[in-house]
């Protein structure tokens, strides 16, 4: 291995886990304070001027609390599971295009640990399913009842929102032919962004990942009211805050990657000019993503086990198998008979509009 490349390859793992820690610190911040703004609160304004050192105090706190090991726990599979759970949360976006190419040092530079990588999406799924584990073993290693549902539950459901998370990513694999997600942000500055041909794709995508994090409406493993705290429940100091940290830290991951394959990634105008734009611009893209699931915690109430399940494998899987097929089916004719791209955003549109409204219908009748 070339000495410049290691360094290379080593700086930009290093900033990209710097980038993963402090963002995990200060999303904790912007989400109090968004919440509490949507909840006509104040949020924290203590520490430090506008609260800004909050993050810091609280990780102070985590540090110097005390950690408990319960009595009947597997002691070696207790410790391990928070680490399980962290690691596929740092690593997940090292396939991740931050920006174009630029020159730096008389080197060409990609803003990505991994480079140009041809095989981006399926890192990606592969890395996403790991973190399970981590809270499984939590719950089981516990020896908790509490703490062992919740680790069941989260496998449940899991694998069941994955499967559509997964046929969400094929849409703009169709479109780009492509699993290089830079190849993927190129062809949507060419075409258009994919959520305008493949609203349906961005909406599964967005709700899957939503349950692939645990968020509110889908926190069913941690469900305070019923268990406690779910798997996490023994778990208590650093122990506890890497969890904290996997949750926050996966909610930037799949912000960033719901950015670059629907919302055009680092692309926007005048990139090519000045390539440092290609980071800012997937900022803003991120942080509106983000803005969107804190507003979906503080408005919907969480399901309950059995309808969010069936939610899962009655509705958001059938839909994620008919957008690729209306997906398929348009990039057919659009290669064989030149027909418009835009025949698969008003399938994809009206596809939408009807599942919306049959559900709103059901709902109504009830």
């Amino acid at each position: 291995m070339d000495l410049a490349f290691f360094i290379e390859w080593s700086i930009k793992a290093i900033v990209l886990l710097l980038i993963c820690v402090t963002g995990f610190a200060y999303l904790t911040l912007y989400e109090r304070k968004a919440l509490a703004r949507i909840q006509v609160r104040i949020g924290p304004n203590r520490a430090g001027p506008f609260g800004l050192l909050q993050p810091i105090a609280d990780a102070v706190k985590l540090i110097f609390k005390e950690e408990l090991i319960p009595a009947a726990a597997d002691k070696r599979i207790f410790i391990l599971a928070p680490i399980i759970t962290v690691v596929p949360a740092l690593i997940i976006m090292a396939v991740v295009p931050f920006g174009p190419v630029i020159d730096l040092f008389g080197r060409t530079i990609e803003l990505s640990v991994a480079g140009n990588s041809n095989l981006g999406i399926l890192y990606i799924t592969t890395v996403a399913s790991i973190s399970v584990y981590g809270i499984v073993l939590a719950g089981w290693s516990s020896n908790n009842k509490y703490a062992t549902l919740g680790g069941i539950r989260s496998t449940a459901q899991m694998i069941s929102y994955e499967l559509a998370l997964g046929l969400a990513f094929i849409g703009p694999i169709l479109v780009s032919s492509s699993m290089n997600l830079t190849k993927i942000v190129q062809d949507q500055e060419a075409l258009g962004w994919y959520v305008l041909y493949q609203p349906l794709g961005a909406l599964i995508f967005l709700i899957a990942t939503l349950a692939e994090v645990n968020r509110a409406p889908f926190d069913m493993p941690e469900a305070e009211q019923e268990l406690t705290a779910g798997y996490h429940t023994e778990y208590s100091g650093m122990k506890f805050a890497l969890f904290f940290m996997a949750e926050y830290i996966k909610m930037i991951a799949v912000a960033v990657i719901g950015a670059t394959l629907y919302f055009g990634g680092y692309s926007g105008p005048f990139v090519n000019e000045f390539p440092i734009l290609g980071p800012v611009y997937l900022l803003i893209k991120v942080l509106v993503l983000l803005f969107g699931m804190i507003w979906v915690r503080a408005t919907l109430p969480r399901l309950r086990y059995d309808r969010l399940m069936a939610f899962g494998w009655k509705l958001l899987l059938p839909l994620a198998l008919v957008n690729v097929i209306i997906v398929a089916l348009g990039m057919v004719l659009y290669d064989e008979f030149s027909v418009s791209l835009w025949l698969i955003s008003l399938v994809s549109m009206l596809t939408m509009i009807g599942s919306i409204s049959w559900v709103g219908w059901k709902l109504y009748r009830r």
